[in-house]
């Protein structure tokens, strides 16, 4: 089943916390990080969950002059449940919630080596856009 996390858990941290572990060795997850994102009304952290939080899938929307627009953010299936489609129904899920907000720029980023991820994106109607990314890491 999914749903928004709305409402802040312990349970729900440690769960999540062993799925961002799972993004990314270098991932920076804690209690404060996840309480601002449920406060953020801007941001929507979907969960997909049996028993457990088995996936999650984040939407942040926002505003530029050039238009609204919306990244889809942090998306990860527990590795001892990928394989079971539970990715494409969490993108279903984060893109029908997108359209809500129609006419919205949806982005996403996925690293190459991430290939049933990156087949998942080009098959739901994502496409590369010609373009480079940059970080910064302000401290």
């Amino acid at each position: 089943m999914i749903t928004e996390l709305k409402s802040y858990s312990t349970e729900a941290y440690t769960q999540l916390s062993t799925l961002m572990g799972q993004l990314s060795q270098r991932c920076v997850f804690d209690e404060d990080k996840l309480r601002a994102v449920i406060a953020d009304a801007n941001c929507h952290l979907y969960i997909y969950t049996e028993g457990e939080i088995i996936g999650c899938a984040t939407l942040c929307v926002y505003v530029s002059p050039t238009g609204r627009k919306a990244s889809v953010e942090d998306v990860v299936v527990s590795q001892e449940c990928r394989g079971r489609h539970i990715g494409s129904e969490l993108i279903s899920y984060v893109l029908n919630r997108a359209r809500e907000l129609a006419p919205i720029e949806l982005h996403l980023t996925s690293k190459p080596a991430r290939v049933a991820a990156n087949a998942l994106y080009s098959s739901v109607g994502f496409q590369k856009k010609e373009t480079n990314v940059y970080q910064m890491l302000l401290e």
